[in-house]
């Protein structure tokens, strides 16, 4: 049986489970588990390569010893090892010396939840991953790679859980633009299930790796922070997949918790590639890690305001951020005289509006930029829809072809990208002219008159975007208005 015809198959049995309700959980449930064997198939490897290696795992845990076997454990006993034994032992795994494996087992498990009520439906899970799955078998290793990004495709249509997930396309091409290379240490402060990092190890690994060592320098380089358990979970357990043993560095965690001043130079970072949440407001007292100048509970405006602090200098930067932050006024101006004070913005990419489709329909854009020197110059770049195609959905996504344009025109930024020229979805804005307008970087194509469209789909999609627009005006009017008051309340 092919290992997407065993995910399927898996996924079939637990809809008929009562305690497990909707992707999301049916998501979590099989992370977990498929966690557990594919760190026992990994283990099998090291055994193998490692003298005297020891498992972080007391041997009742291990998945040998408890589902491996077809007629082992079921029914109450298996419910019964897995919610009193199981869980409470990997929720409290203690490090032997200073084995890293115990820590990123701990973290996945600390979140982590059995749904299923059924001991019989869940023996039945078990042997179908343990038949059909051999992590050590490198075809197969490849093609569940393959499966593990449907998984997380398939987390578009899962409520929430959708904002975990960036389009394949989009992280290529920033991974790509953003050219980390061997030696840098690359971040991911909003991880989620780990996209931008499994590029990043990707792109690295095909210009870069040619030795042991050098590997070893990659995966010593990737670091991620996530908040929530199950796109934490996911995330560490993509970074197995793609070869980094020891994902230690991917952290379960909320970034924005942390005061700004509190990261030093030892912390910083030479590359951030990221889609901090937008759209978002952060939990009370989140906005005091920050200066005055920039508080506000806006998930994505902070996440910018930490980026540029956690960058060196000469550090680059490729994030998604939505069209609010570049009309925003307020605090979103302060925050963005500062980008281009300390920055240079030199590049925004103006996404079509459905490229997140079906999470949101908020039009998106791709803000590149490099610490150290100020900004003169924005290239704007209005990436279009492909000939025929009126918007992006879940069965036909964007593709990293339609890139190959933008890539091409591209240029270097060692001589400050001499060889852009102006077209019709290209154009310049001066650092006078954004200054002119109050740091409003909501520059329209010069080049395309206005468009008025009568298709259905597309106004469809457009009122979406407005109302999303509206309530993310809405929150930021809520949080203007509760510092205000916030600070005549401290005035009296």
């Amino acid at each position: 049986m092919s290992i997407s015809s065993t995910i399927k198959s898996i996924q079939d049995i637990m809809r008929k489970d009562v305690g497990v309700d909707g992707d999301a959980q049916r998501l979590g449930q099989l992370v977990w588990l498929l966690f557990l064997k594919i760190f026992d198939d990994r283990e099998q490897a090291w055994e193998l390569l490692q003298d005297n290696y020891q498992s972080p795992l007391p041997e009742p845990y291990r998945w040998r010893n408890w589902a491996a076997n077809a007629e082992g454990m079921t029914g109450d006993a298996l419910k019964s090892f897995i919610d009193n034994d199981l869980f409470p032992a990997l929720q409290n795994l203690q490090a032997k010396g200073n084995d890293q494996r115990a820590y990123v087992i701990r973290s996945v498990f600390e979140d982590a939840y059995n749904y299923m009520k059924s001991g019989q439906l869940l023996r039945q899970v078990i042997n179908k991953i343990q038949e059909g799955v051999d992590f050590n078998k490198a075809q197969e290793r490849h093609l569940f790679g393959d499966m593990y990004e449907q998984l997380l495709r398939d987390l578009q249509a899962a409520g929430n859980a959708g904002e975990f997930y960036t389009p394949r396309a989009v992280t290529e091409f920033m991974v790509r633009m953003a050219n980390p290379r061997l030696g840098e240490k690359v971040m991911d402060p909003a991880c989620g299930t780990g996209g931008f990092l499994s590029c990043t190890i990707e792109h690295v690994r095909k210009q870069d790796v040619k030795t042991v060592e050098d590997e070893a320098k990659l995966q010593a380089n990737i670091y991620g922070i996530e908040k929530k358990p199950l796109p934490h979970m996911l995330c560490t357990t993509n970074m197995i997949l793609h070869g980094i043993e020891v994902p230690s560095n991917i952290r379960h965690d909320n970034t924005l918790a942390r005061p700004l001043i509190s990261w030093e130079p030892k912390d910083r970072v030479d590359v951030v590639i990221t889609n901090p949440p937008f759209g978002g407001m952060e939990e009370d007292g989140i906005e005091t890690n920050f200066p005055a100048t920039f508080r506000t509970r806006e998930t994505a405006d902070l996440f910018l305001v930490l980026i540029m602090q956690l960058l060196k200098t000469g550090g680059r930067a490729a994030l998604v951020l939505p069209d609010g932050f570049l009309f925003g006024e307020g605090i979103k101006t302060r925050i963005k005289e500062k980008l281009l004070q300390d920055c240079n913005l030199h590049t925004i990419v103006r996404l079509p509006n459905s490229v997140f489709a079906p999470y949101t329909s908020i039009k998106t854009n791709l803000l590149f930029f490099t610490k150290g020197t100020p900004t003169q110059q924005i290239w704007f770049y209005e990436q279009p829809l492909p000939a025929g195609v009126k918007a992006y959905n879940k069965t036909k996504p964007m593709k990293v072809e339609e890139f190959e344009t933008l890539s091409n025109w591209w240029g270097n930024e060692s001589d400050g990208f001499s060889t852009r020229q102006e077209n019709e979805q290209a154009w310049k804005v001066s650092l006078a002219e954004l200054q002119a307008r109050n740091y409003n970087l909501d520059c329209k194509n010069p080049h395309v008159g206005e468009q008025i469209t009568h298709d259905p789909e597309v106004l469809l999609a457009q009122y979406h975007t407005m109302q999303q627009e509206i309530a993310s005006l809405r929150n930021q009017l809520k949080s203007i208005l509760g510092e205000a008051l916030a600070s005549s309340t401290q005035g009296n």
